[in-house]
């Protein structure tokens, strides 16, 4: 399995391999409707692809807090440390073909490298019922910040857990 930075013709790709995730999954809950400007949000830090036989196995992007970023704020409330120095992981997938062969950990610690590179601490958020990202954030030692309700809409409520990496 080869991580590496996610180029320009990569984007094609990631979004198939988001799309079988999406239809699977549930992720992410609401599908974008420029799923190529999705992947690469105006606060990109860096993303990175896992890559097996060639083909794109998994995704991840690395970014600064924004507006609707809670688990930046929850980290500055627990540590003293303004929430500018946070860096947001996020969308992180793997391809269903590529599963169970450590790929989510593996996309997990480049943008960890990369965070600490930039002197920012990691953090994210993840919907509460998506229970396998969960699990891998737990195991890989991140610590539940908060869980909190954020609002997608005017009608509309969804329930995350907001972590930070460790130390």
């Amino acid at each position: 399995m080869d991580i590496r930075r996610r180029g320009p013709d990569d984007l094609g790709a990631c979004v198939r391999a988001l799309a079988e995730v999406h239809h699977g999954d549930g992720y992410p809950v609401d599908w974008p409707e420029r799923p190529r400007e999705w992947l690469s949000p105006p606060a990109l830090l860096g993303s990175w692809v896992a890559e097996r036989d060639g083909r794109v196995a998994g995704h991840i992007a690395l970014c600064r807090g924004g507006p609707g970023d809670a688990a930046p704020g929850l980290w500055s409330l627990r540590t003293g440390v303004p929430a500018e120095g946070a860096a947001v992981v996020s969308r992180l997938f793997v391809a269903p073909a590529a599963r169970g062969r450590g790929t989510g950990a593996l996309l997990m610690a480049r943008a960890v490298r990369e965070a600490r590179d930039l002197g920012l601490h990691p953090v994210l958020d993840v919907v509460a019922s998506d229970t396998v990202a969960v699990a891998l954030y737990e195991r890989l030692g991140w610590s539940l910040l908060a869980a909190v309700e954020q609002r997608w809409g005017p009608e509309r409520v969804v329930a995350v857990r907001c972590y930070a990496a460790p130390r």
